[in-house]
């Protein structure tokens, strides 16, 4: 299949900016989006010392209020929000009856009857379509292009960010967030992001995004801030074991055998998927998603076998050079019964079986702030 052309991809409100500061531009999820600047290991290790600028203003927003929010986000995701606080956010997943996950999304208790879903932007029409179709009663909106988004992530981001505020972001705590100005624009403060750092998930109106962007970029030049394409979004996220949807998670795997049971919250009541989970959990996983250490330098690439003595044990579905650790890493679904932490394996790489073995996830120690 071939790569859709450029005039058929969107652009995020950033897109300028980015061609200015000479990043490299590429096809993600129906986006023009910068893969790199100026490198990826020396864009990750600004990230994991220093303090980082994503634009992640792709990802799709939904908002939905009124009586029957809590109830419709309630069927639509496996997680349960009606454990949130207002001004908290989860991680969740969207899951087809038979289990297989749709997609995976965070959700923020905006108010108390008043919720907002973010998804991923390659799903954001087909999440749109499911979440109307299913919960037709609810009030939805779809704000996703109204909705710019920026992420302020490294050891540095909140000093970066406190400079700039209009309030103190000291006290939001992980997985929370708040409603203040940041460079003089509105902004939902959330203390959240997808590395393994400390950071915020800044989101603003579209309009708003090119002029919040170039503050953070001038106020941090003391603070050795630099703008981070997805290449080395991908290495973060992968040495934290944060998956990624249509790599790792998609409609054919259960959360279960991605390893992200602790969002599913059966107690909770019905929801989509839940039988399908459950029968898988009283079965348990045939084959479980486990990280993978190279022995060599060797990278397992996604559809990469993993063999033990020629057999076909399962598929590499992310792999990569990790920065942080110094060696060659990998995610992969396995038999469950080869999954046990320090198993050696091997992936089949042009034809050759090189050395592997299971370890402990994540790879890389996060430095988020609770």
């Amino acid at each position: 299949m071939s790569e859709p052309s450029t005039s058929d991809l969107k652009r995020t409100p950033l897109h300028d900016a980015h061609v200015k500061a000479g990043a490299r531009m590429v096809p993600f999820g129906g986006w023009q989006m910068p893969v790199q600047y100026t490198g990826i290991v020396e864009e990750h290790r600004t990230v994991r010392a220093k303090v980082g600028l994503f634009d992640v203003s792709h990802m799709g927003e939904f908002e939905v209020d009124g009586p029957g929010a809590l109830a419709a986000v309630q069927r639509l995701t496996t997680n349960d929000a009606a454990a949130l606080e207002v001004g908290q956010l989860q991680y969740s997943l969207v899951c087809a009856p038979d289990g297989g996950i749709v997609d995976d999304a965070t959700v923020y208790r905006l108010a108390a009857d008043r919720f907002m879903v973010v998804v991923n932007a390659s799903n954001t029409d087909i999440d749109w379509a499911w979440v109307t179709e299913r919960a037709p009663a609810a009030r939805w909106r779809n704000v996703s292009l109204a909705t710019g988004l920026v992420a302020v992530q490294g050891p540095r981001a909140e000093t970066l960010v406190g400079r700039l505020a209009d309030r103190d972001v000291t006290g939001i705590g992980y997985f929370r967030f708040a409603n203040g100005g940041v460079a003089g624009v509105p902004t939902l403060i959330s203390r959240s992001g997808y590395t393994g750092e400390d950071g915020f998930e800044l989101y603003v109106p579209w309009d708003d995004t090119p002029r919040l962007w170039q503050a953070l970029l001038t106020s941090g030049e003391a603070d050795g801030v630099a703008p981070i394409g997805l290449g080395a979004r991908d290495t973060l996220r992968l040495e934290m074991r944060y998956t990624l949807y249509g790599n790792d998670i998609d409609r054919t795997t259960n959360p279960l055998e991605a390893g992200l049971g602790w969002a599913v919250k059966p107690a909770k009541g019905d929801f989509i998927g839940r039988d399908a989970i459950e029968a898988v959990r009283a079965a348990g996983p045939r084959r479980r998603l486990v990280g993978l250490e190279m022995a060599d330098r060797s990278i397992a690439r996604h559809g990469y076998p993993v063999v033990e003595d020629g057999r076909t044990l399962g598929v590499v579905v992310s792999g990569s050079y990790g920065p942080s650790v110094d060696r060659s890493i990998a995610l992969a679904y396995v038999e469950s019964a080869h999954a046990g932490i320090g198993t050696d394996l091997a992936v089949e790489i042009r034809g050759t079986p090189r050395a592997a073995r299971v370890v402990r996830t994540p790879f890389y120690a996060p430095k988020v702030k609770r």
